[in-house]
Order: C-alpha cells, then structure tokens, then sequence
C-alpha cells in the first residue's frame, strides 16, 4: 500500500500508547485500539507521537510500538509512524527503522529543545528525505517544538522528494491558508487539531491527524464524509456537537490524559500517561465524563 500526495487524506488518528500498570507498552492494548479505530472507517494512523508519549517512551519500545501496530493493520490502512528526534542521526535511524518495519510514511517534527535557524530545519529533512526513501509528512507543532515552520520555508521543504504532506498544528490558521496557496497542490495538507478540521476543509485542506478520533473515530469521520458528499451543514453541525470533548484535548492539562481517560471510561485500553505527565484530576475527570455522557457514549 503506497502512499502519496494524493492519497494522504481523511481521518487519521493519533493513537496513544497504553501501559500497563507495571508501566510496560501494554501491547494487546495496542492491537485492540488500532481495531477500534480501523472498525469505525477511519483512513489512516499515526503512531509513536506526541499523544503516543514518542518523548517517554525508550528506543526499542518505540520500534516496538511501530512493529505492533503494522503487524495488527495488515495492510488495512497506511501507518504514519512518527520518526522525530531532537538530532538528525537519530531521526533518520527512527525512520529507517520505520520503513523497515512496513509503515507508509515517516510524520517528522522540526528539531526540537535547540533554536534552531530556518535554514537549519531545512536541511534536518532534505538529510532525512535524501538518506531514506520513505514518503514524509512534515508535522508543524511550534508550541512542542519550539521550532515554526512558516509558509514560505513549509514551500520549500515541500520540493523535497519524499514529502508528501504537512499535519499543521499551529493554532494560526491564516498560515494554514497561505500554505495551501503556496504548496499548490504538490502536498496534502491536512490539521492536527480537531477543532479546525471544519475550517481547513473549508479552505482546501484534507483532513485531520485526530486525538480525538482515537476515541470517537466514527464522529469524525462523519464530520469528512459529510463535507465531503457536499452536505455542510451536517459536517458543521457535527463539528459543533463534538467541540464540548475537543477542548479537553486542545488546551491545558494537555491532551494525554484526557485521550487516555476518555478511552478507559469508554472500555478502551488507555491506562495512565507516563511520568512525568500528570493524570487528571477529580474535578476534570468529572467534567470529562459528562461531555462522553452528553454525546451519548456513557449511560447511568
């Protein structure tokens, strides 16, 4: 299964890692979260980042982590494995790695924890891009990172020859726009977050790298699916009634936690993020709760 500019699109989410409370990778966990997104018409994962713990978790658990969730797909959808690290020799081991593992793609982050010089991002991808032939997603994550990708360098790097799309997580979607003007078509652009996916379709985006689909993947892709049949209005209105669980996942404590304990009030695997990462509160979980209960997936 290959993937391309032109088939990178849709729901993809950006599935969690579960523990165990030994604090291992609780690995039939994976597999049974990969399933539940998968059943419900999803077009994609994304593993191993940001909502995966890709910072925690250690160097073979995060191959691992990769190697799980291709076997369990089977080649049902593309795995887009996060490959990002703070140096370029590790991000191209983690990519290599990828590759040879069966994922589709490589999602890469700027360098991160050093700021570093426009020119300086460039080069991190056109190395990875030059040193393995695996497509690449740049993933724009500036509040993580540290590191902006602006429209006119996100131009450049989208001449590289393996980079097929961006998942833009800044907030600011007027460089969303100018970005789609200026890549022209030669990448898919798709947001990485939930409570602009009505939005970046609108302007030409193509989907969304999704926390929340890994939790509601079915209303998600019920949200694409509409705008895409044309129907926009429903594709609003079900933007609009899903917004009361994206916040959970958009602003503080972070979206860990509440991805992951939306999942186990669901009876899904999440189980608790890793240290140092903090579980929520009583006062939040009671709030999360009530919006799982007000979108008809809880009952009592």
């Amino acid at each position: 299964m290959e993937l391309s500019a032109k088939s990178l699109e849709g729901i993809i989410p950006a599935i969690p890692t579960p523990f165990t409370r030994n604090d291992e990778v609780d690995e039939d966990g994976l597999r049974k979260l990969v399933n539940h997104v998968v059943r419900n018409g999803v077009h994609g994962i994304m593993t191993t980042g940001g909502n995966g713990e890709f910072p925690h978790l250690l160097a073979d658990e995060r191959k691992r982590v990769v190697e799980v969730v291709v076997d369990e797909l089977s080649s049902k959808v593309p795995v887009i494995a996060c490959t990002a690290a703070c140096g370029t020799k590790e991000t191209i081991e983690y990519t290599a790695h990828a590759k040879d593992s069966g994922a589709q793609a490589a999602i890469i982050t700027p360098p991160y924890y050093f700021n570093v010089p426009r020119q300086s991002v460039y080069e991190h991808y056109k190395t990875v891009s030059g040193a393995v032939d695996l497509p690449i997603v740049v993933y724009n994550n500036p509040e993580y990172t540290g590191n902006n990708i602006d429209p006119a360098l996100m131009a450049k790097i989208s001449h590289l020859n393996n980079v097929i799309g961006l998942k833009q997580s800044n907030y600011d979607i007027s460089q969303t726009l100018e970005i789609i003007r200026l890549v022209s078509g030669k990448i898919s652009v798709l947001t990485g977050i939930d409570s602009q996916l009505f939005s970046t379709l609108s302007i030409g985006g193509r989907g969304v790298f999704s926390t929340a689909a890994a939790v509601i993947p079915r209303q998600i892709v019920q949200i694409y699916e509409a705008f895409k049949s044309g129907d926009v209005n429903k594709a609003y209105e079900n933007q609009l009634k899903i917004q009361i669980l994206n916040r959970f996942f958009e602003y503080d404590p972070g979206y860990v936690a509440p991805c992951k304990e939306a999942l186990t009030m669901i009876g899904l695997p999440g189980g608790l993020p890793r240290k140092p990462l903090p579980s929520l509160t009583a006062e939040e979980r009671t709030a999360l709760w009530k919006a799982l209960k007000d979108l008809g997936l809880l009952h009592g």
